[in-house]
């Protein structure tokens, strides 16, 4: 699914990832774990081709992604990978169901179809009847879920999240960690997932500890 090789990444003279060899087989659940400043976030990225490596190689479903130009790589992030953030980054001018919609109609998809998989990915929520309502009218775990139902509009083969959980009450938070379980067996999606949450980190199918850019076998 997702094939890293001798990812290296520097700002300036600080170097954040120092060398990362990383596979990701399909249909995995996978968290990332480590300290503020470890490389984390910096990595997610590189997976989900919104930064360059400075050097080393980056494979999802078997297409090298240094070899495709700018527009090819914008359409392919957009088909093929959901990103879910702490902060859900709801348009707040748009519904519930059109901020799901959005991703689909960039893709070319009809109206008519983008309803359709909203409404569906709404329904699977158990939040249909929030569809017509703003950001400002749902609650934090209800923003999250249309967050989510957003990443996965376009049936993405991978869904990339960074601390997802991060600003939801406890409830909220374990109600989401669920979600992301029922979405794997229902929809067939990878879940590469950056967490400081040790019981998300915990219930996930595998772990990958960075320590100062590295990864570290535990």
């Amino acid at each position: 699914m997702i094939k890293l090789k001798g990812i290296t990444k520097k700002f300036g003279t600080v170097e954040v990832l120092k060398g990362i060899d990383l596979d990701i087989k399909e249909g995995e659940i996978v968290s990332i774990v480590g300290p503020s400043g470890a490389g984390k976030t910096t990595l997610l990225q590189i997976m989900g081709t919104l930064d360059e490596p400075d050097s080393g190689s980056v494979h999802i479903n078997n297409t090298h992604i240094k070899q495709m130009g700018e527009k090819e790589l914008s359409a392919f992030r957009n088909k093929q990978i959901g990103f879910v953030f702490q902060f859900h980054q709801l348009l707040p001018e748009f519904t519930a169901l059109e901020n799901i919609m959005i991703p689909a109609l960039i893709a070319g998809v009809s109206t008519k179809e983008a309803t359709t998989r909203a409404q569906e990915l709404l329904a699977f929520m158990n939040i249909s009847d929030r569809a017509t309502h703003k950001p400002n009218e749902l609650s934090g775990g209800e923003k999250q879920r249309v967050a989510v139902a957003r990443a996965l509009i376009n049936r993405p083969a991978v869904v990339l999240a960074d601390e997802p959980s991060g600003s939801l009450d406890t409830h909220s938070k374990e109600e989401l960690h669920q979600l992301f379980f029922d979405l794997r067996n229902h929809y067939g999606q990878t879940f590469i997932i950056v967490t400081h949450d040790e019981g998300l980190a915990s219930i996930t199918d595998r772990t990958i500890h960075i320590v100062d850019g590295v990864i570290k076998m535990c």
